[in-house]
C-alpha cells in the first residue's frame, strides 16, 4: 500500500471516529454523507506556499481524483513544476454546450494557530457553520459543484451538457503554473462559459452574482540611509532617518481627503455606470454603516464622492500592506535605522493596465524620495481587472439558478478582491466567468477560524444542479 493510500486511509478512519459525535443542523443524529466527504477534503493540510506540506498537497490531489472517479467522471492529475492540477470531465457529446468549473484545493497557512477556536484541519460544525481551513476558500465552494454534478448523475444517469472540472493547487501563491497549462491545453479545455465559486455572498440568504473583479499590482520598497544603524544621540539631527523618509513617501500617496495623489493614476479608469450605483445602493447589508459594523472601523475613509460599496467594488486603491524599520522590541533602543521598508498593493478596475500603474507608482515614489536616502523598488505580481455583462444569456442563467436555489433574486456586484486567473482564462480560452459566491462576509478567509455556512453548502449543491440544467438549455 503506497504512502498516499496509507495517509488517506488514516484520514478516513479518523473522520469516521470523530464524525459520529458531530451533529448536523439538518440531521441531529448523524452528518450527511456529503458533509462527511467535505470534512475529508478539509482534513488535508494542503498549504501550497509551505514546502513542508508538499506531501499534503499531493495527497489532496489524489483524493480529489478518486472523488471524481467515484461520482462517474474520468479524472487525471497533471503535473506542473509546482503542485498538480486535477482535471475531470464527462464523456463529451458533440453539439452540447461546455462549461468549465474552476476551483482550487490549496489553502492559506494557518498562523497564528493560537487564535483558532478549533484545530484548523480538524473540521467541526458549530452554530450552523463548518469551521476549518479551506472551508470557504475554496474547498467548500468548489465541492458543491462536484456534489451537484453527482446528484444529477445519480438521478438521470448523465449530465445535460459537457462539463470540465479544473481544480488547481497553487491559487494561493498566484497560480504560477496555470497559465502555461491553459495555453498548452486550450483545445482540450475549450468551453462556452466558466463557473467559479471563489467569491462572496453579501449577506446570509442574499444570493450574489459577481460580474467583475479588481485587478492587482504590487511593489516592495526598501529605503536606505547609513551603512549601519546609528546612535540617535551621536548622529541624530545630522543624517536622514530612513524610517521617517519611508513614512513621508507613504503619506504622499494620498491627499488629505483620501484621493490617490499619484499622477495619471485615474486617467484610464472606466467610470461606474448609473445603473450600477443605483443597484448597489439597494444591496442589503452593504450601506456604509453595515460595512463599519462588520469591520469595526469608526468611520469611512476613501476616495471622496463614493460610498464604501462603490469604493470596494468599482474604484482603484493604493494600500500599504506592511511597513517597518528600526527597533521593534520591548522598551527603547535609541537608533537611527539603516533601512526601512514598506509593501504596497494597488487594486485596479477596468481600463487600468497593471504595468502602467506599477510604473506610475514607482515614478511617484522616486519623485517623493526625501534627500539623504536612496530607494530600491521591487515590482511584485500583477493581474488585470475582470468585467463581464451580467445580463448576457449566461448571466441570466446564473441568476435563475441562484433565485431558484435561495428563494430570492440575486444582487449583482463586482468583487473587491482579485482572481487574476479569471482574466487569464478569458484571454486564453475565450470564455467569460460566472462568479457565484457562497462565502459570507464573516467567513474569515485567510484568517484564523475560517468557516463556511452549512446552509450555503447545502444551497450551493442545489444551485449547481440548476445551473447545469439552465446552461444546457441555452
Amino acid at each position: 500500500m503506497g504512502s498516499v493510500t496509507l495517509l488517506m486511509t488514516k484520514i478516513f478512519l479518523q473522520n469516521d471516529l470523530r464524525l459520529a459525535s458531530w451533529p448536523s443542523p439538518r440531521h441531529p443524529s448523524a452528518m450527511t454523507s456529503e458533509l462527511e466527504r467535505l470534512f475529508e477534503h478539509l482534513h488535508f493540510a494542503s498549504i501550497s506556499t509551505d514546502s513542508t506540506h508538499a506531501g499534503d498537497v499531493r495527497a489532496n490531489a489524489e483524493w480529489l481524483k478518486a472523488q471524481f472517479e467515484q461520482i462517474g467522471l474520468t479524472s487525471e492529475i497533471h503535473e506542473t513544476p509546482g503542485h498538480p492540477i486535477v482535471i475531470a470531465r464527462n464523456q463529451r457529446v458533440e453539439g452540447r454546450s461546455t462549461v468549465l468549473i474552476y476551483g482550487h484545493y490549496d489553502v492559506q497557512p494557518v498562523d497564528p494557530v493560537e487564535l483558532w477556536d478549533s484545530a484548523p484541519f480538524e473540521p467541526e460544525v458549530r452554530d450552523g457553520k463548518i469551521w476549518g481551513r479551506g472551508g470557504a476558500d475554496n474547498k467548500g465552494q468548489h465541492f458543491v459543484h462536484m456534489l451537484g454534478a453527482e446528484r444529477i448523475l445519480k438521478e438521470k444517469g448523465e449530465l445535460p451538457l459537457n462539463v470540465i472540472f479544473l481544480i488547481e493547487g497553487e491559487e494561493e501563491i498566484g497560480s504560477p503554473n496555470l497559465v502555461p497549462f491553459l495555453e498548452k491545453n486550450k483545445e482540450s479545455l475549450a468551453c462556452d462559459i466558466i463557473a467559479v465559486s471563489d467569491t462572496g455572498m453579501v449577506a446570509p440568504g442574499v444570493p450574489t452574482l459577481g460580474y467583475g473583479l479588481r485587478g492587482i499590482t504590487c511593489l516592495e520598497v526598501t529605503v536606505k540611509g547609513p551603512k549601519g544603524d546609528l546612535h540617535s544621540g551621536v548622529y541624530g539631527g545630522c543624517v536622514a532617518n530612513p524610517a521617517t523618509a519611508a513614512a513621508r513617501m507613504v503619506a504622499s500617496l494620498h491627499d488629505e481627503g483620501g484621493k490617490i495623489a499619484v499622477a495619471g493614476f485615474y486617467e484610464d479608469v472606466i467610470p461606474l455606470q448609473d445603473w450600477e450605483r443605483e443597484m448597489w445602493a439597494q444591496v442589503p447589508n452593504c450601506a456604509d454603516e453595515d460595512f463599519l459594523k462588520t469591520i469595526g472601523s469608526p468611520e469611512p475613509f476613501g476616495e471622496p464622492g463614493y460610498s464604501m460599496a462603490e469604493c470596494l467594488w468599482g474604484r482603484p486603491t493604493v494600500e500599504v500592506n506592511g511597513i517597518g524599520g528600526g527597533y521593534q522590541g520591548e522598551g527603547s533602543k535609541t537608533v537611527i535605522p539603516a533601512r526601512a521598508m514598506f509593501k504596497l498593493s494597488c487594486r485596479l478596475v477596468p481600463g487600468q493596465d497593471p504595468a502602467k500603474v506599477q510604473q506610475q507608482v514607482e515614478d511617484h515614489l522616486r519623485a517623493h524620495t526625501p534627500k539623504g536616502v536612496t530607494v530600491e523598488i521591487k515590482k511584485g505580481h500583477s493581474g488585470k481587472a475582470y468585467h463581464n455583462d451580467p445580463h448576457s444569456k449566461y448571466g441570466k442563467a446564473a441568476q435563475v439558478a441562484l433565485t431558484k436555489s435561495f428563494g430570492r433574486e440575486p444582487v449583482l456586484i463586482r468583487e473587491g478582491g482579485s482572481i487574476p486567473i479569471i482574466q487569464d482564462m478569458k484571454e486564453i480560452l475565450g470564455a467569460d466567468s460566472l462568479m457565484l459566491g457562497l462565502a459570507l462576509p464573516d467567513c474569515q478567509i485567510h484568517a484564523p477560524n475560517e468557516n463556511f455556512s452549512v446552509e450555503n453548502f447545502e444551497g450551493g449543491i442545489v444551485m449547481s444542479q440548476i445551473l447545469l440544467e439552465q446552461l444546457a438549455s441555452l
